[in-house]
């Protein structure tokens, strides 16, 4: 059998198509021109970016929200160092991905040419696979085996770099097979003693994260909680995988953990954590469960096998991606839960408890109360809203008191990236317009990926963004007042006007220092995303020493100086 002679570059973009692919970001560069001509005649719409650390966090909201590989494409050197980002936060969160970078041509390597880098040597940590096609005829193999490797056992990133003379050499090559994820499934004995620990105990908890959920695992999980009678709380930043007005969520486990809900989870006899690494953020230091060997009772139920037992040694260890255990679990005979079952209600109580107005805001002296504006936001916008966020104290507005609708509501990273939620807010909207997307982003937060506002302007997203605007780098100086109090470096910010800033790229844009304000702009933004299909931003205006909902920055400087005077 024969096949046409092609470029590199049109079979790159063929075998792309041959996997599903229909969105790709990117920034352009005259390393990778063959493949921005072969996208000209193909149905893979390429998303233009204003910087490849943009480009390459829209990739991973994409990989996230779908489940398949968000693809990026960036030029060589600088732009394989900006989209690093990206990398990095899809590694740490178990999203599937797959950069592709334009590199050197093969007769200049090893010269440091203009812009070369030895990716292997650059991204080998901090991706599954890394790897550089030097044959235009083995472009198939290696995109098959890349979009294999990014989606099964515990989905991550792929990094391709594509010579520039390979990328224009001919070659007559057949296309590959789509490709197939591949995810481990318990065995029906690891299920029977599961269920045999769930029967034994008197105090169980069901702790959900990490990654290749959908919406059928999501409710296969759910009927086994409901079956069984389970609190079911969610690690940091996976609190999309209940809805959180299901009767047995019972909040989530992560930075600023409600302290009752963390009481339970170490008084728990039995830790039922299906699908997350057990990492730092969801063990608060690894305070919650000790390791290597927790107190309580815990089945790991994790998609990578290297990861069960790497820092704790479960009594259980299932190796399975979440469809294949939730369905399985699901069909479980449900055990006698009388010892537990009024524990949800108790659980669901201290939630409510938890996200009630904080004492901050209840003398009615702050003109901006940031936990009534959620509630307007709540009240306000569709069950199924889809939240972005990134990194800083103002993501807790989000965290504690939203309720997210279930899967997929929430666009968090839990590699705590700065200047991840504004081009995750553009990502969102163009991946599924109808939705409605609201970002939550810091001062700071906001000018390291802002300029994806242009993004959102020529694609005509119409994503709502929310800029809590402090002046200041905030948990960083939230830090720096209980280490050294009243030195404050390096946290102060000048900003732009922000709502100006919005307007200026064709957006709409108000600014509200008053909680009487909200709604009416709320309004006014939400119609305006809605009609005009492009973005609206809100900036909030506010003291900055409200820096959490438990303590200002002057309480945590008070409390600094007086542990030290007593030392």
């Amino acid at each position: 059998m024969t096949h046409p002679s092609r470029s590199g570059g049109q079979i790159l973009v063929d075998a792309l198509q041959v996997h599903g692919v229909e969105i790709a970001f990117g920034v352009p560069g005259e390393s990778y021109l063959d493949v921005l001509d072969a996208l000209h005649d193909s149905d893979i719409r390429f998303i233009v970016n204003r910087q490849e650390g943009g480009a390459a966090f829209m990739a991973e909201a994409y990989g996230k929200m779908t489940g398949k590989p968000g693809i990026c494409f960036v030029t060589r050197g600088p732009g394989a160092t900006n989209a690093s980002i990206g990398v990095h936060t899809a590694f740490q969160d178990s999203t599937p991905m797959i950069l592709f970078i334009g590199q050197v041509g093969t007769d200049f390597m090893d010269r440091e040419a203009f812009q070369e880098i030895d990716y292997r040597r650059m991204y080998g940590q901090m991706a599954k696979w890394v790897a550089q096609i030097d044959r235009a005829d083995r472009i198939p193999e290696y995109l098959a085996r890349a979009f294999q490797v990014a989606t099964s056992g515990r989905p991550g990133p792929v990094v391709l770099a594509l010579p520039e003379d390979m990328l224009v050499a001919k070659a007559a090559v057949a296309d590959t097979r789509r490709y197939q994820p591949v995810q481990a499934s318990p065995s029906a004995a690891q299920v029977d003693t599961l269920r045999g620990m769930l029967a034994q105990s008197k105090k169980p908890i069901l702790l959900l994260g990490g990654a290749t959920w959908n919406a059928q695992a999501c409710a296969d999980v759910q009927r086994f909680a409901e079956a069984n009678h389970l609190p079911v709380a969610c690690a940091f930043r996976f609190q999309d995988l209940l809805d959180n007005e299901h009767p047995h969520y019972v909040g989530d486990v992560g930075i600023g953990i409600n302290p009752k809900l963390a009481a339970r989870v170490r008084e728990a006899d039995l830790v039922i954590a299906f699908g997350p690494r057990l990492g730092e953020m969801t063990t608060s230091g690894y305070a919650l469960l000790e390791a290597p060997v927790p107190r309580q009772r815990l089945v790991h139920i994790h998609t990578d096998a290297e990861e069960l037992g790497s820092v704790y040694q479960a009594e259980l260890m299932i190796n399975s991606g979440a469809p294949q255990a939730a369905a399985m679990l699901a069909a479980m005979a449900p055990v006698d839960a009388s010892a537990w079952r009024h524990t949800v209600a108790a659980a669901k109580a201290e939630l409510a408890e938890w996200q009630v107005q904080p004492p901050i805001f209840r003398d009615g002296n702050a003109p901006l109360d940031l936990w009534q504006l959620v509630q307007q936001l709540m009240s306000t916008l569709p069950h199924d809203t889809i939240i972005t966020n990134g990194a800083g104290n103002y993501a807790t507005w989000a965290h504690r008191f939203f309720r997210y609708g279930g899967m997929r509501t929430q666009l968090a990273p839990t590699s705590g990236a700065m200047g991840y939620a504004v081009p995750a807010g553009v990502a969102a909207k163009i991946i599924d317009p109808e939705r409605t997307v609201v970002t939550f982003a810091g001062d700071g937060e906001f000018m390291m990926t802002g300029q994806e506002l242009a993004t959102a302007v020529q694609y005509r997203a119409g994503v709502l963004m929310i800029v809590f605007n402090n002046n200041m780098f905030g948990t960083i100086r939230m830090h720096q007042e209980r280490e050294y109090p009243g030195r404050v470096s390096g946290t102060g910010l000048h900003n732009p006007d922000f709502a100006a800033l919005a307007r200026a790229y064709g957006g709409h844009g108000e600014v509200v220092e008053k909680t009487a304000d909200f709604a009416g702009a709320l309004e006014r933004a939400v119609t305006f995303a809605r009609e005009q299909k492009l973005p609206a931003l809100i900036e909030l205006r506010y003291d900055g020493n409200l820096i959490t909902p438990n303590a200002t920055l002057e309480t945590i400087r008070k409390g600094a100086e007086a542990a030290k005077k007593a030392n």
